[in-house]
């Protein structure tokens, strides 16, 4: 009988190492031996804070208590992200995790809000949609059955604590110490061992690299290379800061544009994460915490944090005997929040396809196309919004509007720009509602739409979009203010005294 792959060693500790090694220890139990190897020398990047909704599964198959894990990561509630300066100066919109409308099965929502505009009928995109209107308002509160979408802002810091915490209770040994070497097998290329710096050896059957940008073990021992993405999405700097809380928390991430890229401000209960994206190409380092420190809110809590970075993606995700899971396996800018999540879903996806007494070919080709998919079509959503812009008023804008764009993605804006149409392609993670969000936000307006709407009167039309905006007014209206269901119900002890 063959042995089983039983020890798994993580290297890397972090939000992405600490989130492998509990959903694998709730998952296997004592099926499987977990170690994590991680240095308190070695710091985190630790500035992504928001989040999306599939984060809450995550916590669901964890079991863990919402408002305990709120109040240990110090967590806001978040509807969406609100893009200000990004179709022009001056402009904004709000993408929600809501669904404006209602659909057919023939057409999305937004083909019977078109035939309405074309009627006079219509009004903002956003009227129709709880989440938006809920944001607008700062409110905030859980519906029965799933009836408002969200996500989180957290310390990502305290969120891989309170995993930890998680982990070992469920018999995830942490290994302290730097990795110094990585020992492979002379004959199958697998990895054997992790070999401290200090002098000990750690071996396993499969490892999982979370180190980070350095990708110790998938780029520096196992050679594998990276598709650099930069010529699509060309930021490749950020400098973050934190700062005093100046006012109540707003149930969304605000993501503002500048001439060389944009700022994002993310409210928790005890502190503002800030931070500016930009490229170097176009922006100094010392000017661009210049810009930074000239606007934020409240006093600053930290020193500038400088991060650079390289968009793009490992060519392969999974080789060997070893998974590579978060910024170890590609980075993508967090315009839209999706840092985490990719962590999430590469960590699921190897738990539904774990080894069992040796590797298996179809399983490797599964999780790699499955992951680069992902990422493929992430990418084209995060590019969607540098590209299709009005701004013209500097030479970053000049570039992004100009530059080539991938066919998938070229093709995605033809089908709206001609008839208002969105596929969803297999799991892609954006949805119809999303894209039809941010290409409308971003100045997208469709030169048609589906025959369907056509089919109403101007009468049934009118009852029908003022029904759903009246709907989603009154729901709106009777939420409590966001800071208040905050207070009632995942305060942090600390956040409280200070109140």
């Amino acid at each position: 009988m063959q042995k089983k792959i039983k020890n798994y060693v993580i290297a890397g500790g972090g939000t992405a190492g600490w989130m492998a090694a509990a959903l694998l220890s709730k998952t296997m139990g004592n099926e499987i031996s977990i170690t994590l190897v991680e240095s308190e020398m070695i710091g985190t990047v630790g500035v992504g804070e928001a989040t999306i909704p599939p984060i809450l599964r995550y916590n669901n198959i964890l079991g863990v208590n919402e408002a305990e894990f709120m109040r240990e990561t110090m967590a806001t509630f978040k509807l969406g992200i609100e893009f200000e300066h990004w179709k022009d100066v001056g402009h904004k919109y709000l993408h929600s995790f809501g669904h404006a409308g209602k659909d057919h099965w023939t057409a999305g929502f937004q083909h019977f809000w078109l035939a309405g505009k074309k009627r006079g009928i219509s009004t903002d995109y956003g009227d129709y949609c709880l989440e938006v209107l809920a944001a607008n308002q700062n409110r905030f509160a859980q519906l029965p059955d799933n009836g408002i979408n969200y996500a989180y802002h957290l310390d990502a810091s305290r969120y891989a604590a309170f995993l930890r915490r998680f982990a070992e209770k469920h018999g995830v040994v942490r290994r302290e110490g730097k990795i110094g070497d990585v020992r492979l097998n002379a004959e199958t290329g697998n990895i054997e061992a992790l070999q401290l710096e200090a002098g000990d050896v750690i071996e396993g059957d499969f490892f999982i690299d979370c180190t980070g940008f350095r990708s110790l073990l998938m780029g520096r021992a196992l050679h594998v290379g990276y598709d650099d993405w930069s010529h699509y999405l060309p930021c490749d700097s950020a400098v973050a800061v934190q700062t005093k809380s100046v006012g109540a928390p707003v149930p969304y991430t605000r993501s503002i544009a500048h001439a060389e890229g944009w700022q994002w401000r993310i409210p928790l209960q005890h502190r503002t994460g800030n931070g500016l994206v930009y490229c170097e190409r176009y922006l100094g380092r010392d000017e661009a915490a210049e810009r930074l420190l000239a606007n934020v809110e409240g006093e600053t809590l930290t020193d500038p944090l400088h991060i650079r970075f390289q968009t793009g993606a490992r060519r392969k995700q999974w080789h060997k005997n070893c998974v590579v899971v978060g910024l170890a396996g590609g980075f993508m800018e967090p315009l839209e929040s999706t840092s985490i999540h990719l962590i999430q879903k590469s960590i699921m996806r190897l738990v539904r396809l774990l080894p069992t007494t040796h590797l298996v070919d179809a399983d490797i080709r599964e999780f790699n196309d499955q992951t680069f998919e992902d990422m493929i079509t992430i990418r084209d959503f995060l590019i969607l919004h540098y590209h299709v812009t009005e701004r013209r008023d500097s030479a970053f804008w000049r570039f992004c509007a100009e530059m080539d764009i991938p066919d998938s993605l070229q093709q995605k804006i033809d089908l709206f720009c001609e008839s208002a149409r969105v596929f969803r392609k297999g799991e892609e993670l954006f949805a119809e509602n999303s894209w039809t969000q941010v290409m409308m936000g971003q100045g997208l307006e469709p030169k048609s739409y589906h025959p369907i709407a056509d089919k109403m009167t101007d009468d049934e039309l009118t009852y029908f979009l003022n029904q759903i905006k009246t709907d989603a007014s009154r729901a709106a209206a009777r939420l409590p203010k966001h800071e208040e269901y905050i207070r009632q119900y995942c305060a942090s002890a600390d956040v409280m005294e200070m109140a």
